[in-house]
């Protein structure tokens, strides 16, 4: 026999039951109810007055827990009410109570409107919304968001693209052409042959051999070549990791280690790629640990020439841009020995591969193969057996062997012989946070435009919203917005240092360099993984960028020195005030400095500062400037304090480091922040008043503040916030981003990102 259908609640017909419909419909609609949450309706309506014996038998029929409503029942009881119920008027807000009454053609009582609210109150529901959708009509619309202040977004560009412009502008053209835009499906080889074609374009258009002397082919300009690399990271990163391996570490290598007889042999080659070739510095078993690579080349004074080998597996050359496929010529960093005395790491430049694209004799080569990113880049490994090179191959500008086989250099420290030589790293720690930065921008750009036009969700019976106007999604996009602004100028001003090459400044600047290449990497990093999630599965798509976005640069964090140690690196030098004795670890000199270190008193902050809550001094920069100096010169004071007692208590200098380096990172961010806080109020005063002036001093009020929230617990345990403070901060960058918000599309606009690189999800409307 078929089943049967069981019997369905009639419809209350009389009334007196009519108010009570559309809270059985909400009830029901919301999902299946509890025995305790039907009880508690049940009682409710059996109190309500007016009701007849009927009236309450039929709405007992609809509160049965054994015997739900079916989906057709629960749709004849939204049309009865949707035919009973009168048109609400536009801007209305009609409570379900309010919708109950007016479906009964009696006059409702006092107690009968309690009931109602009573059970509305019960069944937990935005009563006004309720009756909306009920009613199957719209809410008022809501009024877009007001545009704040309007930034003239071509001056911003300008001032934010600086005296080099016109290169810039350049770059951006050139990343437009078909040779540079995007294919996906490739093949790992393919990639790297596209690569190398783009990189033959820059070649040829003198925009490799920018650093180089003018008799080379260059503009003897440093600071055009590292402006052509960061903007040339708003294209395929690969071609950028291969520009700064051919032009920057190895053509550099060349040109600021070698002399005249390297120079007129190889740096015009180098700067056009007729002469492609590598930069064999890190080895598997030592990676940041430059100075204890295991590769020799001793001096052979019978011949006169240099043996470069690998005396162990661990001692090969790994991940070496350029030694896969196209590398021709390396610059191989090892241990010269000379007369059986060793004199430290130097750079020698040995033959990989033969004219016609063979391997030389006793180098070994292999591929490391595909990896998570950068596939565009040939990265290989190296192995020399016995290899002898003439002894004039050695770049000889610190350190030479003379024809009468004695080793000769102007420079008589080792330390700072060795520091000098590496002097390259420091131009890629600046080129790396330089992309790093533009890379942030691309991400931003993407997630703010996409989270402008993509809408979701909204109040009920109207249309969905946009998702930027989400504050988690503000909270989430408008902080990293500001950081990025922030680290473009504390980056800039790196690279206009590091351009300058001020003998005075140079071990300030490879600090800094190794501390912003740190921050600057891992906020990029932070800043795309957001972007991919602000962006939903639009973001997981390869044809937004997004994804290979991250693979790209998520090796950032690590090459071109490991972000944890380059952190170490930038506080050994605040220790030291850019000395040499904390480098070397040594007790006695590390005593004496932290001694005075030590004993440096750090001022207490104002007791009615710590309490100030005013949305002006919040936003101040002098608040926020003092507020970010006071934390960094707390923690680096009590750093050496725990270092110094460690060491009195016969600990070695080493170890005792290695027992802070929690302490030793916080104090390396502090740092960096400070600094980059710094650098954009100096950016803000610079600008002419009305000039964008007070756009951009939000974004830098916003960043302050930010960097202050995100370390709460501190400034709460150092007493320089009080709780009340630490709430107003919290509500006051819920305002900033608020605020920046409605400015967000141009903001991100001025930046630069060229319309042809930008994905389909953040094509402007």
């Amino acid at each position: 026999m078929p089943d049967v259908m069981p019997l369905q609640p009639p419809l209350p017909a009389d009334a007196a039951a009519l108010p009570f419909l559309p809270a059985l419909y909400v009830a029901w609609a919301d999902g299946d109810l509890t025995a305790q949450e039907l009880d508690a309706l049940r009682e409710k309506i059996q109190a309500a007055p007016g009701l007849t014996p009927d009236s309450r038998a039929a709405l007992e029929q609809w509160l049965q827990p054994d015997a739900p409503p079916s989906a057709q029942a629960l749709q004849t009881l939204l049309e009865k009410i949707r035919t009973a119920a009168p048109k609400l008027a536009p801007g209305q807000r009609a409570s379900l109570a309010d919708l109950g009454l007016d479906l009964s053609t009696a006059p409702a009582s006092p107690e009968t409107q309690a009931a109602l609210e009573a059970i509305e109150d019960a069944l937990g529901v935005v009563g006004s919304e309720a009756a909306r959708e009920l009613l199957d009509e719209a809410a008022e619309e809501a009024p877009p968001a007001a545009e704040g202040p309007w930034v003239r977004t071509a001056e911003l560009e300008e001032f934010l693209d600086g005296e080099l412009r016109p290169l810039r502008r350049q770059i951006r053209e050139l990343l437009q052409q078909p040779l540079f835009g995007f294919e996906y499906g490739l093949s790992k080889e393919q990639q790297r042959e596209r690569v190398l074609s783009q990189l033959l374009e820059l070649g040829a258009q003198g925009l490799g051999a920018l650093s180089y002397p003018t008799e080379y082919g260059g503009e003897a300009d440093s600071g055009k070549f590292a402006a052509a690399f960061e903007t040339l990271a708003y294209g395929d990163i690969s071609l950028v990791i291969k520009y700064g391996v051919q032009f920057g570490l190895f053509g550099g290598a060349i040109r600021m280690l070698g002399t005249a007889r390297h120079h007129d042999r190889h740096l015009r080659r180098a700067g056009t790629v007729e002469l492609p070739g590598c930069f064999a510095m890190t080895e598997l078993g030592h990676g940041s640990n430059v100075a204890d690579i295991e590769t020799t080349a001793v001096y052979d004074a019978a011949t006169g020439e240099i043996v470069v080998n690998t005396p162990a597996d661990s001692a090969h050359k790994e991940y070496i841009g350029n030694a896969a496929a196209h590398g021709r010529l390396a610059v191989v960093f090892a241990q010269l020995e000379v007369g059986g005395q060793g004199y430290g790491v130097h750079a020698v430049l040995v033959p990989i591969r033969n004219d016609d694209g063979s391997t030389a004799a006793g180098v070994r080569i292999e591929d490391c193969g595909e990896k998570e990113g950068l596939n565009g880049v040939d990265n290989g490994r190296l192995w020399f057996d016995h290899v002898r090179v003439p002894r004039e191959n050695l770049l000889n500008r610190f350190g030479d062997i003379s024809p009468e086989g004695e080793y000769v250099s102007p420079i008589a420290s080792p330390s700072k012989r060795f520091f000098t030589m590496i002097g390259a790293l420091v131009a890629g720690r600046v080129s790396i946070a330089l992309a790093a930065v533009t890379v942030m921008k691309t991400g931003l750009t993407i997630a703010v435009r996409y989270g402008a036009q993509r809408r979701q969700f909204g109040p009920a019976g109207s249309a969905e919203i946009r998702i930027l106007d989400y504050r988690t999604h503000q909270r989430r996009l408008m902080p990293r917005v500001a950081e990025a602004y922030a680290l473009h100028f504390a980056v800039r001003r790196l690279a206009e240092r590091f351009a300058l090459g001020l003998e005075e400044e140079s071990r300030e600047v490879e600090a800094l360099a190794a501390g912003l290449k740190a921050y600057a990497t891992w906020a990029n990093l932070d800043a795309l993984q957001e972007c991919r999630e602000c962006c939903g599965g639009q973001g997981y798509m390869a044809v937004n960028r997004l994804p290979s976005l991250k693979a790209d640069t998520d090796i950032f964090c690590t090459f071109e020195g490991d972000n944890t140690v380059l952190m170490q690196l930038l506080v050994k030098a605040l220790l030291s005030d850019y000395k040499r004795q904390f480098e070397d670890m040594r007790p006695f000199t590390l005593l004496k400095y932290l001694g005075g270190r030590a004993a440096a008193a750090v001022g207490e902050p104002s007791p009615l500062a710590a309490r100030t809550t005013d949305s002006e001094h919040l936003r101040s920069a002098s608040f926020q400037l003092e507020a970010l100096r006071r934390r960094e010169a707390r923690l680096l004071d009590s750093v050496a304090r725990r270092l110094r007692h460690r060491i009195q208590r016969g600990m070695d200098s080493f170890q005792a480091f290695n027992d802070c380096q929690d302490h030793v990172l916080s104090t390396g961010r502090a740092s960096v922040e400070r600094y980059a806080l710094e650098r954009f109020q100096e950016a803000v005063e610079g600008m002419e008043p009305g000039a964008n002036r007070e756009e951009l001093d939000r974004l830098r009020a916003l960043y302050g503040l930010h960097a202050i929230e995100r370390d709460a617990a501190w400034f709460l345990e150092a007493g320089m916030i009080t709780g009340s403070k630490s709430r107003a901060i919290r509500a006051e960058v819920n305002a900033l981003c608020r605020e920046v918000r409605l400015q967000a599309e141009q903001l991100v606009t001025a930046w630069g990102v060229p319309e042809g690189l930008l994905p389909p999800i953040a094509k402007q409307a």
